[in-house]
């Protein structure tokens, strides 16, 4: 056969073989169009909600970059303030300001508000209007595998016009638990799923076929695969996030708990506390070495990564219900969570202040690399909503927080300034009357039916811990009245912590933390009300906190809303009730007449 009848019967296989693949695919796609007219009528619907859904929540999701617009990352919007959830592997690094991309196409200015390190969790706050679009926050705790989900975001900052990306897969596990690098960036009770998540989704939202937010999408399994999509993502619960989300709004840089004990499995597959520290609260409830977990936050406790789970998704001081188990009988118990870490290993992540003065000066004429964008990236007119201070991500937002608890302490009266004295009168839960008096220099409680008269020398700390005293009621008081008369002046910390529920079973309370002569108190204010509710006193690291409760406030005809009757409580010790009849509020002088520590004359210039 010649080269050149080769060559035209190959030319003729190639014409058959492209006519073959046409016929194919005009077959194929003849038979889609039937299969698509022959679709039932609820497969048709479900498809046009599933669209209806997404065009609905994508004007929720934010393209997130830093000032220098080199990286970047996704959140989610959740209040139409521009209120933003992301991680904190996104913001790490990129100063108080950022910029942010929505589906409208605009470019919007971003503060930095709140940072969980541990969590791999930030909040920010979206800037230049107050009507942005939000999405629902939906309850993680019902997902299960099986579930449909979708994340949204810009993986691998393909989103130009911040259009964002849609991937579409289905909920592969629940409560997994993904090890931390060192003690932080640590994923407990989270979700794991299909749904593809690639380098830039991180921070962004993760949907049920609702369009609720069930997570927060952040880690992926790569293993040797390089960093893209393998299968496995994982998404940090919105629950967990929900726990978290008024500490964020603080401005602080936010810590999770520990229990203090550490757990193990024993030969029976039990979860049993293998060591366990002696001045946690948790020893101080009762719990010991070998002792069974049965539940933890109100779930059963089956393994060590079970424990893991739970512990992780509070915050540090929240308190919690455990069930412990020992020689057969349960004991159930409200305990205090410690700190995971130390305020040292926290500030690291605290990023330094920058000049505001003159940006363009500072980053030599550079502006963000944003395609088809070109902004400042430190916006001169909100330069006041960053504020620096230790241990905070940003102060200004937690002073905000102060001034609104403060407004709920004004409403109760003016209670002068200091040198005041408080005297209660009224019955002991017992029948027999009581007297308290409370002042800057020296307090007492007499209970004349046991002739027991218990006093606090400001001078003498050892009088701190006599009779009654031990549990605190005379300093808890001498607190309340420095609260009071001073506000903020009277202690050397003062700042807002964010919500628990009450004693770990009651409803929501706003926190206020408070320092002075190292006596630390946190004071609890109805979310619903705004009424102080009751506060606990620290005296020291090594004694019980005291409970003050407030059961009953009432007006003392003199323009003051006073505590007529509240409950005393400490670990290991009865609960006390208090009804005070009266009270007077008087101002007087110190004994030795010498002025308030803060009112000291400064000594005259010599001449």
């Amino acid at each position: 056969m010649t080269n050149s009848n080769m060559k035209n019967n190959s030319h003729s296989a190639d014409v058959r073989f492209l006519c073959f693949v046409v016929m194919l695919v005009a077959s194929l796609c003849s038979h889609n169009l039937l299969a698509q007219d022959t679709l039932p009528a609820s497969v048709k619907i479900a498809q046009q909600q599933r669209v209806e859904t997404i065009a609905r929540v994508s004007p929720s999701v934010v393209a997130i970059f830093p000032p220098s617009g080199k990286g970047g990352g996704s959140g989610v919007l959740i209040s139409s303030e521009g209120l933003a959830l992301t991680n904190f592997h996104v913001v790490r690094g990129a100063g108080p300001f950022l910029k942010c991309g929505l589906n409208d196409g605009n470019i919007y200015d971003a503060v930095l508000i709140g940072i969980d390190p541990t969590g791999d969790v930030a909040i920010i706050k979206l800037l230049g209007r107050d009507d942005f679009p939000a999405a629902v926050l939906g309850d993680s705790d019902k997902v299960q595998a099986g579930d449909w989900a979708f994340a949204m975001g810009n993986p691998f900052l393909l989103a130009a016009d911040f259009t964002p990306t849609l991937t579409f897969g289905m909920v592969s596990g629940v409560r997994r638990y993904q090890y931390p690098a060192g003690s932080f960036l640590e994923y407990t009770d989270c979700l794991q799923v299909d749904t593809s998540i690639n380098p830039g989704n991180s921070g962004g939202p993760l949907f049920n076929s609702d369009g609720e937010v069930i997570g927060i999408n952040g880690r992926i399994s790569v293993e040797k695969r390089g960093r893209v999509n393998a299968g496995a993502g994982y998404a940090i619960s919105i629950n967990q996030i929900k726990n978290f989300s008024d500490h964020l709004l603080s401005g602080r840089v936010v810590d999770h708990a520990t229990l203090g004990a550490t757990v193990r499995t024993d030969d029976f597959s039990n979860v049993v506390v293998d060591t366990l520290l002696p001045d946690s609260d948790a020893a101080r409830q009762g719990l010991r070495q070998g002792d069974e977990i049965v539940s933890f936050g109100g779930r059963t406790i089956g393994s060590v990564n079970q424990f893991k789970n739970v512990l992780g998704i509070y915050p540090k001081g929240w308190k919690i219900p455990l069930t412990y188990r020992r020689n057969g009988e349960r004991t159930d118990i409200v305990v205090r969570l410690l700190p995971l870490h130390s305020t040292g290993e926290l500030l690291q992540f605290v990023q330094p202040p920058r000049p505001f003065e003159n940006p363009e000066k500072k980053l030599k004429g550079k502006t963000p690399v944003i395609p088809g964008h070109d902004h400042p990236p430190f916006p001169e007119k909100y330069a006041h909503l960053y504020k620096s201070r230790q241990g905070f991500a940003n102060y200004y937002f937690n002073e905000q927080h102060q001034k609104r608890l403060l407004s709920y302490l004004q409403a109760m009266g003016e209670f002068g300034k200091r040198n005041t004295k408080w005297t209660f009168t009224g019955t002991h839960q017992d029948g027999s009357p009581f007297r308290m008096v409370i002042t800057e220099f020296a307090s007492l409680l007499e209970l004349p039916a046991s002739k027991q008269v218990h006093l606090l020398d400001i001078e003498r700390p050892e009088t701190f811990m006599a009779g009654l005293n031990g549990e605190g009621m005379l300093i808890s008081f001498l607190q309340l009245q420095r609260l009071l008369t001073q506000k903020k002046e009277g202690f050397t910390e003062f700042y807002y912590v964010g919500s628990e529920p009450l004693d770990g079973v009651g409803s929501r309370v706003d926190i206020l933390a408070t320092m002075e002569s190292g006596r630390e108190a946190r004071w609890y204010f109805d979310k619903q009300t705004h009424q102080l509710v009751g506060w606990d006193t620290f005296i020291r690291p090594d004694v019980p906190e005291c409970k003050i409760r407030i059961e009953q406030w009432n007006n003392d005809g003199q323009q003051h809303i006073v505590p007529s009757r509240w409950s005393l409580s400490s670990s290991g010790m009865p609960k006390s009730v208090f009804q005070a009849d009266k009270m007077v509020i008087e101002t007087i002088e110190r004994p030795d007449d010498s002025p308030a520590p803060d009112k000291a004359a400064a000594p005259k210039p010599k001449t």
